[in-house]
Order: structure tokens, then C-alpha cells, then sequence
């Protein structure tokens, strides 16, 4: 990969929260992003919940967004890959988006290698293989015959109710957790985990809104969160030689 030639990272922008005028904001702010990643950019990743709330109805898409779309769209159309992580705000992506944008949908974590360096990205949620309750809240959300029941109902209503439980989560509230350390962090036991059967320079997420770059044990490999877009506007770039979370504030949000 030559120095000119970045691997971007952004996530957690949830779109739509918490209403059209401030999330307009934001787009704007993430599409300037965006312009400014794809003068280098080999490929860029958004690894989930860009979207607070996202449903493709067979023939209704949800309202906005336009700005955001047109531009990943523009970026694909210029032979830069644009590969999106459904997160668990967004996971009912089927074929508009992709068919619209040129993006590249992913449902489960990738490895992939860049630059001779191993990565394993992921949005972030579920990986704890004893959260029961995540597991069957994504059963619910990924089964067929419930998706359908849900495209029955008008889309005035499904969207304000998918809003409406959004705006009771915690990131709705601002409440961001401080670090929690290397032995309590989930994103962290997992990488380390992980490391024990498989080697990778380092681990990428985002879901947890906080941005971080913590070393693992094996004292080379490192787990990365690249923050959101809701309050810290962080991203991670790759210049083919070391990984980095940078701040994008040019103007006032």
C-alpha cells in the first residue's frame, strides 16, 4: 500500500437520532468526512449503526439521508469500495442499499490483511457468547417470519415506534461509560481471547462509542474502537504502517 493510500474507519453515527435538524447536522459534518477520506482512500469501512434506525420496506426506504447516500454513492461509482457493517441499530439492510450505493453489505465480522498487517473487524455487538439476552434479541430481529409481520404495518407507525425505543437507550441519554479496563471490557477479553487461537495486528470495532487504543497481551496486537459520530466524531485510519483514531471536527457541529 503506498503512504497515499488509507484504509478508513468510521461508525456509530445513528442517523435520525435524536431528530431530523441535529442528525442533519451531523450528515453534513460526515459527508465532509467522507470527501475528505476518499482523496486517499483504497477503501473505507463503516462498521455499523450509521443509521439509528434502518428497514427496507419492498417499496418504502426510510425519509433522509440524501445527502449521505448520493455521496457514498459518488465514491463507490469512483472505484473506491465502501463496505458497510450491519450494526444492531441497522441490521435490516437487504438489497436497496447496496443496489442504490454500490456499498458492500457485511452481516458478521471479516478478517482481512492490508499492508501485510492481519485485521478483524467487526461492529462489536454479541461477541460475548454468555449474553443470552443479545442472543435472543438477535434471533428476534434476524427471523424471517418476524421481519415480514413487521412490513405489515404502516411505515408512519414502525418507524416512530423503532425511534421511540431508541430514544430510551442509554447512548439516546449521553451516557457514555468511562473504560472499564483491559480485565472488564468485552471488545478487549474477546481480542485476547481470540489471540489464543488465531493471530491478527489488530482488532477493530465500534458499538461502544468510546474511543480507544489498548494494547493486547501478547504485547503487539491491539484492539481499537473508533468512537461515534453522536459526540467524540472520531474515525481510525490505516496508512499502511500503524492504525490511529483521529478526531474530524473542521467546523462547528
Amino acid at each position: 500500500m503506498s503512504r497515499k493510500r488509507k484504509i478508513y474507519f468510521a461508525s456509530d453515527a445513528h442517523f435520525g437520532l435524536p431528530g431530523p435538524r441535529p442528525s442533519l447536522d451531523r450528515e453534513k459534518l460526515f459527508v465532509r468526512w467522507l470527501d475528505h477520506s476518499a482523496r486517499d482512500a483504497s477503501e473505507i469501512y463503516l462498521l455499523g449503526d450509521i443509521f439509528d434506525f434502518w428497514f427496507e420496506y419492498k417499496r418504502v426506504v426510510p425519509r433522509g439521508f440524501t445527502r449521505l447516500l448520493g455521496k457514498i454513492a459518488e465514491i463507490t461509482d469512483n472505484g473506491i469500495p465502501v463496505h458497510f457493517f450491519t450494526g444492531n441499530h441497522d441490521i435490516w439492510v437487504f438489497d436497496y442499499l447496496p443496489a442504490e450505493t454500490g456499498m458492500i453489505i457485511h452481516t458478521k465480522p471479516v478478517s482481512r490483511e492490508f499492508d501485510g498487517k492481519r485485521f478483524y473487524l467487526a461492529h462489536g455487538d454479541g461477541l460475548d457468547e454468555q449474553d443470552k439476552g443479545f442472543r435472543i434479541l438477535k434471533s428476534i430481529f434476524t427471523n424471517q417470519t418476524l421481519q415480514w409481520l413487521f412490513a405489515r404495518m404502516h411505515p408512519n407507525f414502525s418507524i416512530w415506534l423503532a425511534h421511540k425505543w431508541s430514544h430510551n437507550s442509554r447512548y439516546s441519554k449521553e451516557l457514555i461509560i468511562p473504560y472499564r479496563g483491559d480485565e472488564s471490557e468485552e471488545h478487549v477479553i474477546f481480542a485476547n481471547r481470540l489471540l489464543g487461537k488465531e493471530h491478527f495486528d489488530y482488532f477493530v470495532f465500534g458499538h461502544r462509542h468510546l474511543p480507544y487504543n489498548v494494547a493486547l497481551r501478547n504485547g503487539t496486537s491491539r484492539c481499537i474502537n473508533i468512537g461515534d459520530w453522536l459526540w467524540h466524531f472520531t474515525y481510525g485510519v490505516f496508512d499502511g504502517n500503524k492504525m490511529e483514531i483521529k478526531e474530524f471536527r473542521p467546523a462547528k457541529v
